[in-house]
């Protein structure tokens, strides 16, 4: 027993030790978490070089000006006369809440944002629900609702122009009636309806889209479970389907309000600002105001009081969607 027992101890002190040999007193997930660290740090300096392109066109291009356009805001300057901003503080932004024009652009921009949007959303949602039923020629359907987003807006414009003219397509419609032409775009009354409707044609394609991508992601089992329930097809659409597709109205309603409350290629076409400042948006008055009458100091305090008018109709939306 003693002879074992001084056997097996000379044997565990004298195991071969070496560059080729593990070191008996180094674990081994040690050894291998040291091993990675080198990897690691290269991963993530490979990470880096790649990113930075990126983070300096957004820090430059996109940032900056922002910055910019803020300190701006705070000051008298205009572009045509020599000499730095003259700070002035928070009189633009004072002077805004007392400007009528300011006002009713502002008014305009909620009254467009808020009768395009229900009526888009309402139109690209019983859209999705039929593009997402499969029946002959559906690549086509989506594929033909999808076109004019992908047109340019400054082209659909003139296109719809030329449709609300004097002797444009709509009149011809009413004339085969006895209707008369109608001033679409010429009159107070019906000229941001015009637009509006436009708008909407041209809204439908990116929302069915996402809708349809939205109801895709319903499983078909919740489906077959209410139907086994004694569920119809207003009890599926109610409790299955708007529950599963809240997550994606809610995007679509903010991501509308966003490109809504910015209109301004489809104002400058169609009616610039007019008839009698009725289609007159608050981006398109940022725009007379800088480059009509060079004011960027009271240019820049429109672009913010715009974002903050899109940061809180956007934050009353997604509100609204956690809620129900």
């Amino acid at each position: 027993m003693a002879d074992s027992a001084v056997h097996s101890s000379a044997v565990s002190t004298e195991l071969p030790s070496g560059p080729g040999f593990p070191d008996p007193g180094r674990s081994g997930p040690a050894r291998r978490s040291r091993s990675r660290r080198p990897l690691h740090r290269s991963i993530s300096r490979a990470g880096i070089v790649l990113v930075a392109p990126a983070a300096l066109y957004v820090l430059i291009f996109q940032l900056a000006p922002v910055v910019y356009g803020l300190v701006l805001s705070f000051t008298q300057y205009s572009p045509l006369q020599r000499g730095a901003p003259t700070f002035i503080g928070l009189d633009n932004y004072a002077t805004l809440l007392r400007d009528p024009d300011f006002l009713n652009a502002l008014w305009v921009t909620a009254r467009y944002t808020l009768q395009v949007l229900p009526v888009t959303v309402a139109i690209a949602l019983v859209l999705a629900l039929l593009a997402n039923r499969p029946f002959p020629g559906v690549g086509l359907f989506r594929s033909a609702l999808y076109i004019p987003h992908i047109v340019s807006l400054t082209a659909v414009s003139m296109i719809w122009l030329w449709m609300y003219s004097q002797n444009g397509l709509f009149n011809d419609m009413l004339e085969l009636v006895n209707l008369g032409p109608q001033r679409w775009l010429n009159d107070a009354e019906t000229a941001l309806n015009g637009v509006s409707v436009m708008r909407i044609w041209k809204a439908l394609g990116s929302n069915m889209v996402l809708l349809l991508a939205g109801l895709q992601t319903i499983p078909r089992d919740l489906y077959e479970a209410a139907s086994i329930d004694g569920a119809n097809r207003w009890h599926q659409f109610r409790y299955v389907t708007l529950p599963g597709l809240r997550p994606m109205l809610v995007y679509v309603v903010a991501m509308d309000i966003i490109y809504l409350s910015q209109s301004f290629a489809e104002i400058f076409v169609l009616t610039s600002g007019g008839p009698l400042n009725s289609t007159t948006t608050v981006n398109y008055l940022i725009y007379t105001e800088a480059f009509d009458y060079s004011s960027m100091g009271s240019a820049s305090a429109m672009a913010f009081v715009l974002f903050a008018f899109i940061a809180g109709l956007t934050l009353v939306a997604l509100r609204a969607g956690r809620e129900r």
